[in-house]
């Protein structure tokens, strides 16, 4: 285990708006705002077509093949996760989406393109007094935090 302490800074509520991509809105974000590093809570919908990482094609071989799920119609989602810096100072947001309809949900991460469906409400809380950043791994070929 890893770890490094940071304190809260400030609070962001914000409302992404039909259409928008959700990782490249809050990274775009993160930048117009100054915030490094910042931890995130999501609730709202997902359109037709938006694409999540739902896993590695085989979990322990190399090189990692990522599979990608895309959503056959709009879905209701809740959401959690990061946002720290990669090495070239970049905010990179990390975070898995549940996106349900009906009785079926698929769960992973956003990397790929989800696409708002009409809203989707986001808290993000700053981390201050911590340097974690996003490092390339040799080994896995992800940038993997180093707190």
């Amino acid at each position: 285990m890893k770890y490094s302490e940071a304190t809260q800074g400030r609070i962001f509520v914000i409302r992404l708006e039909d259409g928008e991509i959700f990782h490249e809105q809050i990274e775009k974000f993160a930048r117009e705002h100054g915030i490094e590093r910042g931890y995130l809570n999501v609730v709202g919908g997902a359109d037709k077509g938006s694409r999540l990482v739902v896993g590695p094609e085989e979990s322990r071989t190399l090189p990692i093949n990522p599979m990608v799920h895309e959503l056959y119609d709009a879905h209701e989602v809740t959401g959690t996760g990061t946002l720290f810096p990669d090495d070239e100072g970049n905010p990179v947001v990390h975070l898995h989406m549940a996106c349900g309809r009906e009785e079926n949900t698929v769960t992973g991460c956003v990397r790929s393109g989800v696409r708002v469906w009409q809203v989707m409400e986001v808290i993000l809380i700053e981390l201050l007094g911590t340097k974690a950043t996003r490092l390339p791994d040799k080994a896995t070929g992800f940038k993997l935090l180093i707190p």
